[in-house]
């Protein structure tokens, strides 16, 4: 058992180091397509692709030099997979040169940002973007002058008319409810790799996913289940306005690293993040035998006598087991974000399935995989990180 195990270790860090050579400017092109980036319209014949709200629009691969992206998530999906210095304008919220725009996000880290600030700080606007942003802002875009639009929205009916009225391919992108591990995820980032010619940077991401999820789910597979402890994930959900009150059934990260969630058990319908009543919660409390509390509810809990004694009454809490991950959902879903965390949960549950890997080069080496940079310093950073992975000690964190 322990001979396999190290063979899908090693396995796995091979694929991580080589998947790391790659950055998102400079990814080659094999197979599709099969066209270069640098390919101009003549060399190529249009095509058809279905975006992911099935929509058919027709694309010229690796013929475009203007790129703008709307709506949450789209600009990191296209920094993973796409050249960003063929954007013509950004949304505001990303723009950290401007005075005035939504910095709801500010203090977290969100790496797609991180990794490119000094480009989106250059570039003209293509509407406010951020949360309260629910349609696109065409004449915003038009200023841009693109000759294609990546999007987010996913009204099909609005795509098309926005289409229209831009006279450029509009390709809309979808995340999923499983985040990273989502079919809709690795869908998009094929989909972008045929538009921009960069199919290679697309499989390889791809590639490194499903091997860094084969890495985790192979550790944790034999454990049985009388040996596992129950797990209670807390603070998902929307950034700044969840608590450890937002919790999530059938929650991918823990199903992919097979972590006994408590709340798959508590006989109330629905899976995904929500809500649960405090009543529920305290009523849980003595089944919490570890608890993970996401960065992003930190700020809320922090000096919040209810919520601190909510926390005080679970089993975690008496048993000093309360450990904290990094916040993944602002401005949507950061991926690579979310497929740490996974590695993390794994370490903290099953600590001695996960000695190996350390938080530190774990995240760089996503990181550098999504993003072409090594980014775990600056993560732990951000003012809502708080220092980054650890185990929470209970007697200062939340003071």
């Amino acid at each position: 058992m322990k001979k396999r195990r190290l063979i899908t270790i090693l396995a796995c860090s091979l694929l991580l180091a080589g998947c790391g050579q790659t950055s998102s400017g400079s990814a080659s092109v094999s197979g599709g397509v099969g066209v270069s980036s640098s390919a101009s319209s003549d060399e190529v014949s249009p095509i058809i692709v279905t975006d992911m709200i099935g929509r058919a629009v027709t694309v010229t691969p690796g013929s475009y030099s203007k790129v703008v992206c709307i709506g949450a998530g789209a600009l990191r999906m296209y920094s993973y997979i796409g050249d960003v210095s063929l954007l013509a304008g950004v949304e505001d919220i990303d723009n950290t040169s401007l005075e005035s725009r939504p910095k709801m996000f500010d203090g977290v880290a969100r790496p797609y940002l991180i990794a490119n600030e000094a480009t989106f700080r250059t570039l003209p606007s293509c509407g406010v973007g951020g949360p309260q942003a629910q349609t696109a802002e065409a004449e915003k875009i038009l200023s841009c002058n693109p000759d294609i639009v990546v999007s987010e929205y996913e009204d099909l009916d609005k795509e098309n008319a926005l289409q229209e009225q831009l006279g450029v391919p509009v390709i809309t992108l979808r995340y999923g409810p499983k985040g990273v591990w989502d079919d809709a995820v690795a869908d998009s980032f094929t989909m972008l790799g045929k538009v921009f010619a960069r199919e290679s940077k697309a499989t390889e991401l791809n590639d490194f996913i499903d091997g860094c999820k084969n890495d985790i789910s192979s550790r944790t597979a034999n454990v049985a289940a009388e040996d596992k402890e129950s797990v209670y994930i807390g603070g998902l959900g929307n950034w700044g306005t969840t608590t450890h009150l937002m919790t999530a059934k059938n929650y991918e990260p823990f199903n992919v690293a097979h972590i006994k969630n408590v709340c798959d058990g508590d006989g109330e319908q629905g899976n995904g993040i929500h809500a649960i009543e405090e009543e529920k919660f305290v009523s849980l409390g003595e089944s919490m035998d570890v608890m993970i509390l996401d960065a992003a509810a930190i700020k809320n809990i922090k000096g919040n006598s209810e919520y601190l004694t909510d926390l005080e009454g679970t089993k975690a809490w008496k048993d000093d087991k309360i450990y904290l991950q990094m916040a993944y959902n602002a401005y949507y879903t950061n991926l690579e974000m979310a497929l740490v965390n996974t590695y993390y949960g794994g370490k903290v549950v099953y600590p001695d399935l996960f000695e190996d890997v350390d938080m530190d080069e774990i995240t760089n080496r996503v990181t550098k995989s999504f993003l072409g940079k090594e980014l775990a310093p600056e993560i732990k950073g951000y003012k809502f990180s708080y220092g980054g992975y650890q185990h929470i000690d209970l007697g200062t964190f939340f003071d």
